[in-house]
């Protein structure tokens, strides 16, 4: 059986661009993103790394660390981010995983089986595009996978953690195309009205089992 949301996020010791790593100490007390791609020097890889390091204050503020990961070596990512920080405008300063020999893809479950045209030149699968946000305490809080030749928006996956870290905080969830401060949240049924009151004064009861607010924090 697969990774589930809720399961601990698997430990392991991997070489990186900044040397080796044993992820729950690297991430320890932090939020983590853990991205894949499917190789070095791919022009799509090469704009997600970029938007990435772009939102490095973005990160920073909400106590996230990223660490991407490709089937490739050091040498080859050692060249693939002068690549990288020369075209996109920015400064890769996040690690990038050296997972030539697929172990790490293999506990995450992040190779293609789907499409036989992703592999290396000796025929290994290569990995989609996967996402995984972790929590502080190590548990898996989202699972996304792209196919290898769609970008991500990572723009999405900040306001994915905007909305977690604040369903944690606060007692809600966030509706569709909620984009952050300002915008309507939907106070958590688990929440009975008596205590909604207090914790939301002035909610909104749209429906029995839709009431909304408006928080003052993201």
């Amino acid at each position: 059986m697969g990774l589930r949301l809720g399961d601990e996020a698997p430990n392991f010791k991997a070489e990186t661009t900044q040397g080796e790593v044993e992820f729950h100490t690297w991430k320890e007390g932090a939020w983590a993103i853990l991205f894949s791609h499917p190789e070095d020097f791919t022009p799509v890889c090469t704009t997600e790394l970029g938007a990435v390091a772009r939102l490095r204050t973005e990160w920073q503020t909400r106590n996230v660390k990223v660490i991407g990961l490709s089937c490739n070596d050091l040498s080859s990512h050692g060249q693939w981010i002068s690549d990288i920080n020369t075209t996109q405008g920015c400064q890769v300063d996040f690690p990038i995983i050296a997972d030539a020999d697929r172990k790490v893809a293999t506990l995450y479950d992040m190779l293609d089986y789907q499409d036989p045209s992703n592999v290396d030149k000796s025929g290994l699968p290569l990995t989609v595009r996967s996402v995984f946000i972790i929590d502080p305490a190590n548990k898996i809080r989202l699972i996304m996978t792209y196919p290898a030749v769609t970008g991500r928006n990572f723009n999405e996956i900040l306001r994915t953690i905007d909305s977690l870290q604040l369903g944690d905080r606060r007692k809600v969830a966030t509706p569709a195309d909620w984009t952050g401060k300002g915008d309507e949240v939907i106070i958590h049924n688990g929440v009975s009205n008596e205590e909604a009151a207090r914790l939301f004064p002035g909610f909104k009861t749209v429906l029995p089992y839709l009431r909304t607010t408006k928080l003052d924090d993201r």
